[in-house]
């Protein structure tokens, strides 16, 4: 079990493939890219199932959700996917992408075990999309889609981060778009996780700002904490059901009370937060020799240091080091 000081219990791994992006999001990196790591720094397939297996079997982790940078741009991902199918217990596996190389691999990762997929997709306007990723991908995002709907990776889950000046008048326009393709439309607030550190508290989008939005076309009905659980976003009825709409406020309505997630790096480091300023070193262990017990002793030690809360509403908060591109989102 990976319990904290606070009572916490982790059951939600996130597992970061790589540091890389076929993308250059404003939000996330500079337009000329990152430093990325160096490829012996990088766990291999091998460590990364080895050290999901001793997360599953040992340490009690149920669902695992592999991000990057962008997790397609992975060589060994649906490898990656069907050994971890086959753990016994076996987890639920999600993926966070840019949805760019999905039309291809899709069926795939589907045939590999992998359960269902969050897009992100800030704009339906493909200038917006220009300008807000300096890459003219728009509609290979939108096929991608298509293709993990078709694959059955369901529920589809779409994120957008509004950002003033650009695309922060569309949420009703999305979740009208996200309804219409049953897709579930989650806007994330705007996350200090910026290399540029360009982020801002003034002027941001917030979760107050995008549900006045959204109530000036829609009937919004909360759905209650019970149904939300350890979720991190908040969710509503969309003009009384099916479909929802979530909202990740992890600035203005942080959740770490409820927390249940622990993080591994691309290159080897449990971060107890995705906000956290240090890391854990589990690649050390693992190339030294270290046996999975030992390894889930330095797992169940970090988590159990873990902080109450990601200190966002502290006016002495510092921002992360390593943009978000390079710890999973």
């Amino acid at each position: 079990m990976l319990i904290d000081t606070y009572g916490r219990v982790a059951t939600d791994l996130r597992v970061s493939l790589t540091d890389r992006c076929n993308l250059r999001c404003t939000y996330c990196m500079p337009e000329e890219g990152l430093q990325w790591l160096a490829k012996p720094t990088l766990l291999t397939d091998d460590e990364i199932v080895r050290l999901i297996d001793v997360a599953v079997t040992r340490l009690g982790i149920k669902e695992v959700r592999f991000t990057g940078g962008e997790p397609l741009l992975r060589p060994g991902l649906v490898g990656i996917v069907e050994r971890v199918a086959a753990l016994d217990p076996r987890p639920r596996m999600s993926l966070t992408t840019n949805g760019i190389g999905l039309r291809r691999t899709a069926s795939a990762l589907k045939a590999a075990g992998l359960d269902r997929v969050n897009v992100s997709l800030d704009t339906l306007r493909p200038d917006v999309f220009k300008a807000l990723t300096r890459r003219d991908r728009h509609q290979d995002v939108i096929e991608g889609l298509l293709a993990a709907r078709e694959a059955g990776l369901t529920p589809v889950k779409v994120n957008a981060v509004l950002m003033p000046g650009l695309n922060a008048d569309e949420a009703p326009d999305l979740l009208a778009w996200a309804v219409e393709h049953d897709y579930e439309m989650r806007f994330i607030e705007q996350m200090p996780l910026d290399p540029q550190h360009g982020w801002k508290r003034e002027g941001m989008v917030t979760a107050g700002d995008i549900l006045a939005s959204l109530r000036t076309r829609f009937e919004l009905t909360p759905e209650g904490a019970e149904e939300r659980g350890s979720a991190p976003a908040e969710r509503w009825i969309v003009d009384g059901g099916p479909h929802r709409v979530g909202v990740i406020a992890s600035v203005t309505r942080p959740f770490c009370a409820a927390c249940d997630r622990t993080r591994l790096t691309a290159d080897g480091q449990i971060r107890t937060c995705l906000f956290a300023t240090e890391e854990t070193d589990l690649r050390a262990a693992l190339r030294s020799g270290a046996p999975d017990e030992e390894i889930a002793r330095i797992w169940r030690v970090a988590m159990w240091g873990k902080k109450a809360g990601a200190g966002l509403d502290d006016p002495s908060f510092v921002q992360p080091t390593r943009p978000m591109s390079a710890i999973g989102g």
